[in-house]
């Protein structure tokens, strides 16, 4: 059965795109206050030491980025949230790990999606159905507003493959940090 769609000249009118890219910036905007509220700093500090917990297990480098809503560049453009996810990957450093692991955490608040940004070394042993269950999981999560545990069952899933397939040598107590603990939160 097709979708009902408006006739083209109506949809695709100057008018309903800009009526509808002002809807978007509008709802990213307000998007900014929510993102205080539930991003406190004692929730950023636990899930530092989570990530940072987690990074002794393995030689993966784990980054979380939270932002309120998209760039105004981003949304007159009509860009993605995962267009954005790959950007902060790449700003983020997170490209830019000795072994290519490194994996992103993104949410975009104002839209509700998450997205996660595998590097090249973890992306060939890591499907993209195995990252979809992750962000599917996160999302029965941040629906009830547990963005907690959302997040800390996240990094429990992305750590438990870093595990599997980048784990810590036992020979080897320490390895660099590559890149912060801490989350971005924009």
């Amino acid at each position: 059965m097709a979708a009902h769609r408006p006739p083209r000249a109506q949809a695709d009118s100057p008018t309903g795109s800009i009526g509808r890219r002002l809807l978007r910036l509008a709802r990213h905007r307000w998007a900014e206050g929510v993102l205080r509220r539930s991003f406190t700093p004692a929730l950023l500090g636990r899930l530092t030491d989570r990530v940072a917990a987690s990074e002794r297990l393995h030689t993966g480098q784990i980054r979380i980025c939270v932002e309120a809503g998209l760039p105004s560049s981003y949304l007159w453009r009509d860009a993605s949230a995962r267009e954005r996810a790959v950007a902060q990957f790449g700003k983020l450093r997170v490209w830019d790990t000795e072994r290519n692991n490194g994996v992103l955490i993104y949410l975009l608040q104002a839209e509700h999606a998450i997205e996660i940004v595998a590097d090249r070394g973890l992306a060939r042993v890591v499907t993209p159905q195995e990252w979809r269950a992750v962000i599917d999981q996160m999302s029965l999560r941040f629906r009830g507003l547990q963005y907690e545990d959302g997040l800390i069952e996240a990094i429990d899933a992305v750590s438990s493959r870093l595990v599997r397939h980048f784990p810590a040598a036992a020979d080897a107590p320490g390895h660099p940090n590559e890149l912060p603990d801490a989350p971005v939160v924009d």
